[in-house]
């Protein structure tokens, strides 16, 4: 309880016009940088970097953490109504946000998106303020053995992600992404693979070749249908404010993406874009109605959002207390709070301890500010699709083209964005999904340096990966999730099941 009254304090101490007016305008920009197809929340809070050097340590920290939560959340809105994640973290909320907009339901999937989004944070803040030394030490028991074994778990869920296919062209897509992954430097030995061209030895970048799969590939998938004017049609249930009986009747989903989305967070190196899908499949796996799911399912985009939200403060759980960041963003922000004289690591708590309640206090203040411009900015996004195609898709397609581009400042990105959006137009055409490609190479750098640095590690012997406690139980969940595909295997546990408690069918 002493630790909730620091975060009281703390928020208190908050509580300025200052300091209100800082997390005003920083979260309105983070949205919009992550509604911007191709700008991330790690370049928004780099960038925003360079324009705190004069501002207060605690003004600072408090406008990178809106601009990093703001840009989380922000890439909902472009997914939702244009079916074009802002940033990978919402690529799953386009799976079922996309198909709510698409029937007319735009302002409904918004709201429950923020609803989500609020709700997965504070799931995530109380379990930072709570109990974040107990998990940064179990986090810090994570090796390249474990790794691997959570990249491989990634992959077998992008398989499960398939809608209107076949698992097998999951798991394809899925294994192509895994290739592309492959292309250029690796980072162990910096040994350049698969590389025609000089521009690709430092590999293909996630943003160019996502720009491409769900941008370009969407605007050309209009043009081939000549569909005219995006769905624009309200109906009488889109209504933007969720009802509260119907936040609780996803109670259950919301606090399990929470915490999913906590501890993915917690775990070095994953990041928002794996809490996002692996809340994703685990509230598909439960659900009662998996069919919906993919078809504009507002559980499944609740579990997204909230998977996705929740691994922010998740993630500044290593940053803070090991220096070690949970995600992408949370390394550049690692980065700034040492230019702000904040020394992340152990040694915070004895230095600051009051700093962990102080970032509690700032998440709560971007909470309620993202809250407040998620529902009452709703209708005003609603109105972007009124907009016909003829319109929108150039700007669209603008927006792809500089998206890339400002990445790296390299033409060449721009033809990989062409690229991958080719090859989206053509797998899309077949009945290939999306995702598990993008998931895929989220992934492959990730399992293939732990993959290769644990066999350097045990000599070439395979026993570590199985005996090591965390990597057994990692490999044992994996088994499970695989049987569970088969239906025989579904069939036997089911029949056991009904003869453990009673209603056996004999």
């Amino acid at each position: 309880m002493s630790q909730l009254g620091e975060l009281g304090t703390a928020l208190w101490s908050l509580m300025t016009p200052t300091m209100l007016f800082h997390v005003a305008w920083s979260m309105l920009l983070g949205i919009v940088v992550g509604a911007l197809p191709g700008l991330t929340a790690t370049m928004g809070v780099a960038l925003m970097t360079t324009l705190t050097y004069s501002m207060d340590t605690t003004a600072a920290v408090l406008v990178l953490i809106c601009m990093y939560m703001g840009a989380i959340y922000g890439g909902s809105r472009s997914a939702i109504l244009l079916n074009i994640p802002g940033t990978p973290a919402s690529a799953a909320t386009s799976l079922d946000g996309y198909p709510l907009a698409r029937s007319g339901r735009a302002g409904r999937a918004m709201g429950l998106a923020t609803a989500g989004s609020m709700l997965g944070t504070l799931v995530g803040i109380i379990i930072l303020v709570l109990i974040a030394p107990p998990l940064a030490e179990l986090a810090l028991k994570f090796g390249s053995y474990e790794m691997f074994w959570l990249a491989l778990f990634g992959v077998l869920i992008s398989g499960q992600l398939t809608v209107d296919s076949p698992p097998i062209k999951g798991y394809i897509a899925g294994i192509l992404g895994l290739m592309v992954a492959m292309i250029g430097s690796e980072g162990l030995h910096a040994y350049v693979r698969f590389s025609p061209t000089q521009q690709m030895n430092g590999g293909i970048q996630l943003i160019p070749a996502m720009v491409g799969v769900f941008g370009l590939a969407e605007i050309m998938t209009a043009m081939w249908h000549k569909q005219g004017v995006v769905s624009a049609i309200r109906d009488k249930s889109d209504r933007v404010l969720p009802s509260i009986r119907e936040l609780w009747r996803y109670r259950i989903t919301v606090l399990r993406s929470g915490v999913i989305g906590t501890l993915v967070g917690v775990i070095p190196g994953v990041g928002e874009d794996i809490g996002a899908w692996a809340s994703y499949a685990a509230a598909k796996r439960v659900s009662k109605e998996p069919e919906k799911y993919g078809h504009g399912s507002t559980e499944g985009l609740t579990a997204a959002e909230t998977g996705n939200s929740a691994v922010v403060p998740g993630s500044l759980i290593p940053a803070l207390t090991l220096a070690v960041p949970g995600s992408a963003s949370a390394a550049v922000l690692i980065a700034a709070l040492f230019i702000h004289g904040i020394r992340p690591g152990p040694m915070i708590m004895i230095e600051q301890p009051q700093f962990i309640s102080l970032m509690g206090g700032m998440l709560i203040l971007a909470t309620v500010a993202m809250t407040i411009y998620g529902l009452s900015m709703t209708r005003l996004f609603v109105q972007v699709l009124r907009v016909p195609y003829a319109y929108l898709m150039p700007l669209v397609f603008t927006l792809c083209v500089i998206g890339p581009y400002a990445l790296s400042q390299r033409m060449f990105d721009v033809y990989v964005m062409v690229a991958f959006g080719l090859i989206g137009f053509v797998l899309r055409q077949m009945k290939y999904p999306m995702a598990p490609l993008v998931l895929g190479i989220i992934l492959g750098t990730m399992l293939d340096t732990n993959l290769r640095r644990s066999l350097t590690l045990s000599n070439g012997d395979l026993t570590p990966f199985f005996t090591r406690p965390i990597s057994a139980v990692l490999v044992a969940i994996i088994v499970i999730a695989i049987l569970s595909n088969f239906g025989f295997v579904r069939r036997t546990f089911g029949r056991l099941k009904r003869r453990i408690t009673g209603h056996g069918d004999a």
